[in-house]
């Protein structure tokens, strides 16, 4: 642990061979060095600037450089203790004997990011270490050596420095987890791979500082045996060792494993520790088994979807798996599949189910042998259990069932028209119930044209009516009634049964013309004709082709007509001679169908004859004259509605002159309808005359504002409508909404209430008026006793008015 002194370089060492002599060759001198300098030492290594040796060349001037150190690195120990600044080494050149230098050093951890971790004396060349380095963040640093002279000449090329961070130990393994999840299946093989774990050490993995080594530390549960697991201590695999995992007995492990640098060495490494936790996966080992040998129910005939038996099972396998579901078989005892077994998937108990109705006459009871097994088949050398499989008895109850139809719906075939009373068939139920004596009885339950009857005894059909293929209540020539066979048991059962009749077609409808109304032109011409047909109620073959022909009577029908066919459905109607009046004819033709016997009907068709245009199109005045109305009538119709409308003119004229006269005599009520003046006194028993002398002008409404205008202050009479703008009311829709009524009524009060030309006005009115002065004394001077005479005499002073008083309380001769 010493320091070299490169003082004596080999710069001057030279070979005698001539081919060097044009070559510049550096040779590096490698020398075991210590691993690192320490601070402390008495003597400090010395790097030297290499110095500069030139030689010339007589024969061709060329110039060798000689061949110089190459710096070994320094070595530095991370985390030292100091004391701070460390010296590390010293920088000289050969000059500073002669001239004054001084030095520094430049990059990363001096004049760069890191800065400041070294410096350098600038005139001793000392370089020194200003802090403990680490070299988890930095493991080398590269430096370069300067000297200058004191005008800052440089006097040495610039030399290298590296130095590299040496690693300590001072670091623990750390677990990418702390806790690992893994998993294994039950019964697996020793070796059987688990999982891994791993561990990372920052320290140098190229020394035993970061070379990690893992064991395990424990198992829990130690069942069956404390070392069911292993590890393998340079990769972290964890592998069975043992056999006899179970799941049904150990369902998870916990491992604590541990990892130590220094290759494991448990004295001087560091560790640290992790859990893993291991499950132990289900496989199907455990086969499903029935809780007993036998199991019995009951089901009702004739019901499906119910439930008649519950098996149960056990199966240690995990719940809720493949492994654990249960599905069951019927082996034997149901040929037909009256019954299936569903599987329960909360408790996995099969439930023994009807899907086929079971019948108690044919069978009282079923034997049924049943197999249970797991979705998932069973692992390898595991045998199914005995108790697999168990009998599974179901006995029948008897019920009352429904009287059955044998055919249904029946279809029989009758010829339409068959009269009433005709058996048309026997429409019997049967009842199932072998072994109980029961009695059916029939009603009919729907018969939309009442046509039929049927006997409560025996089902026996007849005919109430006749029956008619064309009828609204036959479909498609067939016509269906619904009859009732109810049974007399406890409780009663009924069932019901269609009875459908296929209507054979007779010809008993007469074909009717179409169509009933059309026109043709007054002269003869090929466009004026009228295509005819006709219609049929009955079905092919009695329909078409039609006959068309003309009735022999009256006479004149074939004088002035024609009728020639066009196809077996349709013929033409036309004019025979040139010219016709316009007027409207009634047209009788006889229409035959195709039936046998064929059936004929007398059609009449109402054809307007009336003048046409160019385009064979009638006139408009040709068609009302073919409608009957003269010209006289035309005139008094067109009368008719002139003097209709000028009724109508004078109305809203008389309508219009009444709304004026309201605004230009705004009265609350119109002035023949006012009858204030007309006071009718009946009898009255009232004062004096004084009392009825009446001034009526205060009651009366103003002629004009003028008028009112005129009267002096004080008598004047202010109830008039005010001279300004009317308010708007709201305006109600012809269509509202039945529950906006209130609200436009409320609108209206509204509106009313603030309008001030609505009646009554908001006005002064004088009723009369005593002067601007009154005879008469305070009346605060009087006051109320009860005791003592007073003195109403003075009531005789203020006037005719009080002259009632007076004689009141005045005490004269009237008491």
């Amino acid at each position: 642990a010493g320091s070299l002194d490169y003082t004596n370089t080999i710069s001057d060492m030279r070979t005698q061979q001539p081919s060097l002599d044009t070559v510049d060759t550096i040779y590096t001198l490698h020398i075991a060095l210590p691993m690192y300098t320490q601070a402390w030492d008495s003597n400090p290594r010395v790097i030297k600037f290499p110095r500069k040796h030139q030689k010339s060349s007589s024969a061709n001037g060329l110039r060798r450089q000689k061949r110089d150190w190459v710096i070994p690195p320094i070595n530095v120990p991370e985390n030292s203790r100091g004391p701070f600044p460390q010296m590390l080494v010293r920088i000289r050149s050969d000059q500073d004997l002669e001239k004054g230098i001084r030095y520094s050093i430049t990059g990363a951890g001096a004049d760069q990011p890191p800065i400041d971790v070294y410096n350098i004396d600038p005139v001793h060349g000392k370089m020194f270490v200003t802090r403990p380095l680490d070299r988890e963040e930095r493991a080398s640093y590269h430096l370069r050596a300067h000297a200058v002279d004191m005008n800052g000449n440089k006097v040495e090329s610039p030399i290298d420095l590296y130095i590299y961070v040496i690693d300590m130990n001072d670091n623990r393994p750390e677990f990418q987890n702390q806790v690992y999840n893994g998993s294994v299946a039950e019964g697996s093989k020793p070796g059987t791979l688990v999982m891994q774990v791993t561990a990372n050490d920052s320290d140098d993995d190229t020394t035993a500082n970061g070379m990690v080594r893992y064991r395990i530390l424990s198992q829990t549960p130690h069942m069956p045996i404390p070392n069911m697991f292993t590890i393998n201590s340079e990769t972290g695999d964890i592998f069975t060792m043992a056999a006899g995992l179970d799941r049904e007995k150990v369902s998870q492990y916990i491992i604590i494993v541990q990892a130590t640098d220094m290759e494991g060495n448990l004295n001087f490494g560091l560790s640290n520790t992790a859990t893993a936790l291991i499950s132990v996966t289900d496989i199907n080992d455990n086969p499903p088994e029935l809780t007993a040998r036998t199991f019995s129910g009951e089901v009702p005939e004739n019901r499906v979807n119910v439930v008649v038996a519950n098996l149960t099972v056990i199966d240690r396998d995990q719940p809720h798996s493949p492994n654990w579901a249960a599905q069951y078989r019927i082996a034997s005892g149901d040929p037909q599949g009256h019954f299936l077994i569903r599987t329960n998937p909360v408790n996995n108990d099969g439930m023994v189910t009807v899907v086929k109705p079971v019948d108690y006459e044919q069978n009282r009871a079923f034997m049924l042998t049943v197999i249970v097994s797991n979705k998932a088949p069973l692992a390898s050398g595991i045998q199914s259990s005995l108790q697999s499989s168990a009998g599974v008895t179901i006995s029948v109850q008897d019920i009352n069932e429904s009287p059955v139809f044998p055919t249904n719906p029946k279809s029989i075939r009758f010829e339409e028209g068959v009269p009433a009373g005709t058996t048309l068939t026997v429409f019997a139920a049967q009842d199932p119930d072998l072994f109980i004596q029961q009695t059916v009885r029939y009603s009919k339950l729907s018969d939309p044209a009442n046509w039929l009857r049927i006997n409560r005894t025996n089902g026996q059909i007849t005919t109430m009516a006749v029956l008619d293929r064309e009828s609204v209540y036959v479909r498609n020539n067939i016509y269906e009634a619904t009859f009732l066979a109810a049974d007399n048991g406890s409780p009663p059962a009924s069932g019901t049964g269609t009875l459908q009749i296929h209507l054979i077609d007779v010809n008993d409808n007469a074909p009717v013309m179409m169509p009933k109304e059309a026109q043709v032109c007054e002269r003869a011409n090929p466009r004026s004709k009228v295509n005819i047909t006709a219609s049929d109620a009955d079905a092919d073959p009695h329909v078409g082709p039609f006959v068309f022909e003309l009735p022999s009577y009256p006479p004149s029908v074939r004088r002035n007509w024609t009728v020639s066919r066009i196809s077996g459905d349709y013929a033409q109607l036309r004019l025979r001679i040139p010219y016709l009046d316009a007027e409207v004819y009634d047209v009788p033709i006889i229409v035959s169908d195709s039936g046998n016997p064929p059936l004929s009907n007398r059609s009449i068709i109402k054809v307007k004859v009336c003048p046409c245009d160019d385009n064979g199109d009638c006139t408009t005045t040709g068609a009302v004259a073919a409608a009957g109305l003269g010209t006289g009538a035309i005139i008094a119709i067109l009368i008719c509605i002139i003097i209709l409308l000028i009724l109508v003119l004078v109305f809203v004229m008389w309508m219009k002159r009444r709304e004026k006269e309201r605004q230009s005599k705004p009265l609350l009520i119109d002035p023949e309808d006012d009858v204030r003046d007309n006071i009718l006194k009946y009898d009255e028993e009232g004062g004096g005359e004084e009392d009825q002398d009446y001034d009526l002008s205060q009651l009366q409404q103003p002629e004009s504002v003028e008028h009112i205008i005129s009267k002096p202050v004080g008598v004047r009479r202010v109830d008039e409508r005010p001279i300004i703008a009317e308010s708007q009311y709201p305006v109600r829709h012809s269509l509202p909404h039945p529950g906006d009524i209130g609200d436009f009524i409320n609108d209206g009060l509204r509106a009313a209430d603030n309008d001030p030309t609505a009646p009554p006005y908001d006005s002064l009115l004088v009723f009369d008026y005593e002067g601007s002065g009154s005879t008469a004394g305070s009346v605060s001077s009087l006051n109320s006793s009860s005791s003592g005479d007073q003195d109403y005499d003075y009531l005789n002073d203020w006037g005719p008015r009080f002259k009632k008083l007076a004689d009141l309380y005045g005490g004269g001769d009237d008491d």
